[in-house]
């Protein structure tokens, strides 16, 4: 009788191991409450989770509360509300999603299939400038990284002026001891759900990988370099997220070096808009009252620059503290394995110039008189190039090529491995009008999720850049090092090598590592930091 009890469960187990993947449970007991997701094949995601109480009514501009627990089960298989902000002409997001203040949700897609042990954990921070953006864009979809393995989270934090706000009546009212940052404040609390409910999804809170790309990888110098983040994730992955200067602005006080005004300034002039004025309750209660719509007001990446209603992230000396730069200088807080590069034709910082320059010459005048010479060679310059196509480079590298070598050296210095590369390929559709790899084109390749992104127009070779970049991002994720069978050897990054695995524009068969084609550049754009 035990012999056939045996032989039967022996059967049972072969017949769940031949339809694992539909005969398992979707529901999830998250310690606010059950969740129930939606499997796709060898993945089931979870969409909509809320993470924190909604931030509206009393609780705009306060940091994040803790979830409501709720009865029954969350059915939890769409996502729910982007964070609001105001679309623009070119945003490429495709995001479709609703917005809406109450935005504080995330999402896990995780494998199917059971295991023995808890599964590298991968969080994902979206970009956008920290006034656009949202978990819901296709090209954010986990399900490529949870059939590798990785149990994938994404979330919404607060944006724009729900998420960075400053004004004398909130720092009178002290309800909070952290002010101002609250999108970063949203984060911190989607990483602390993660570390106390990930292993439910079978994700192992011990092995996280934070991501970010933009905004998104700003927020991971942020969170490796404020106290208020410590011990939150073990590694880290920066696509085109600068790392020198942050903000300049403190919350009450003028900075004495650069001289910019106190945060709360804008948000005294933003007040003014709505008639709104006083320190007190009263203030304070009026522009909590003001209509979402109103707190956007049309803020959107591209005017949040010339806007003096908007701060930006700011100095509040407890969850930011200083310059991730001179953090990074000081020789703390690289603490973590990182990956991290740029793509060919990044944004620019046209800042650097005191005003839009009229000449090759003038441009190259940034560099000084005896380096000029030195500058035009650097940057190939000959007749036919344009004072803009040159003033454009300058700023790119100077805004995210540079600062990320900048990232790489002071990690090595801190004794992390360091894995550095440069993203230039270009998708095929786009080649004859493109001059080299834009801003976040990165993104869908190292998700695989460029069919999402490219559709009818994807081809071979930009299928097969995808297939590579994404297997580099999970075996970084996994194991701490992107190598891994049949891909071509990604070292790590030494300083006096300058050595990156460059993604060719010319596909997978001329991807590999070189030495920087651009050091020279870079070395002229830090000696004028």
């Amino acid at each position: 009788m035990k012999k056939n009890r045996i032989y039967m469960l022996a059967l049972a187990i072969v017949g769940v191991s031949c339809n694992v993947y539909s005969h398992v449970n979707t529901v999830v007991e998250t310690d606010y409450g059950l969740v129930q997701g939606e499997q796709n094949g060898p993945v089931i995601s979870y969409k909509g989770i809320p993470y924190a109480q909604p931030p509206v009514g009393e609780l705009r501009w306060r940091a994040p509360q803790p979830a409501e627990s709720w009865d029954g089960v969350l059915q939890a298989k769409d996502f729910a509300n982007d964070c609001l902000q105001a679309s623009f002409p070119g945003d490429t997001s495709q995001m479709n999603n609703e917005r809406s203040e109450n935005c504080l949700f995330l999402n896990v897609w995780k494998p199917a299939e059971p295991s023995r042990t808890l599964r590298p954990v991968m969080v994902w921070i979206h970009g956008g400038g920290f006034v656009n953006g949202g978990s819901s864009a296709p090209t954010y979809d986990g399900t490529s990284f949870a059939e590798n393995g990785v149990v994938m989270v994404s979330f919404n934090y607060r944006l724009g002026r729900f998420g960075f706000f400053a004004h004398p009546a909130l720092t009178a009212a002290q309800e909070e001891s952290v002010l101002g940052n609250y999108g970063f404040m949203d984060q911190i609390a989607a990483l602390k759900w993660v570390k106390e409910n990930i292993a439910q999804f079978g994700g192992d809170p011990n092995r996280v990988t934070v991501v970010g790309e933009s905004a998104g990888g700003v927020s991971i110098h942020v969170l490796l370099t404020s106290p208020l983040a410590e011990n939150l994730f073990d590694q880290a992955i920066i696509q085109s997220g600068a790392g020198r200067t942050l903000s300049s602005r403190y919350i009450s006080k003028e900075n004495e070096e650069t001289g910019a005004a106190p945060a709360e300034t804008a948000g005294i002039l933003f007040a003014k808009k709505f008639n709104i004025s006083g320190e007190g309750p009263d203030t304070l209660e009026a522009l909590r009252a003001l209509p979402a719509e109103d707190v956007v007001s049309g803020l959107n990446m591209m005017n949040m620059g010339g806007d003096p209603t908007y701060s930006g992230p700011m100095r509040d000396e407890k969850l930011i503290i200083d310059h991730p730069q001179n953090i990074y200088s000081s020789g703390h807080a690289l603490t973590v394995p990182v990956m991290l590069g740029a793509t060919t034709a990044e944004i620019s910082n046209m800042s650097l110039f005191p005003r839009v320059p009229e000449t090759v010459d003038e441009a190259l005048a940034i560099f000084g008189p005896f380096r000029a010479e030195l500058a035009r060679y650097a940057y190939g310059v000959t007749n036919d190039t344009t004072v803009m196509a040159l003033a454009q480079d300058i700023g790119r590298d100077s805004a995210m090529v540079e600062p990320a070598r900048f990232i790489m050296r002071e990690a090595v210095k801190q004794g992390q491995p360091v894995y550095g590369y440069r993203f230039g390929y270009v998708a095929d559709s786009l080649k004859p009008t493109s001059d080299g790899a834009a801003h976040a084109s990165d993104i869908a390749y190292a998700f695989n999720t460029v069919r999402a992104q490219y559709h009818d127009e994807l081809t071979e070779s930009d299928q097969a850049m995808a297939d590579m970049v994404h297997q580099y991002w999970v075996n970084f994720i996994r194991y701490g090092n992107p190598n891994g069978f049949g891909l071509p050897y990604w070292s790590q990054y030494r300083h006096w090598y300058e050595n990156l695995m460059m993604f060719s524009n010319s596909g997978v068969n001329n991807s590999g590592m070189v030495r920087d084609p651009w050091k020279l550049r870079l070395d002229l754009i830090e000696s004028i930091r």
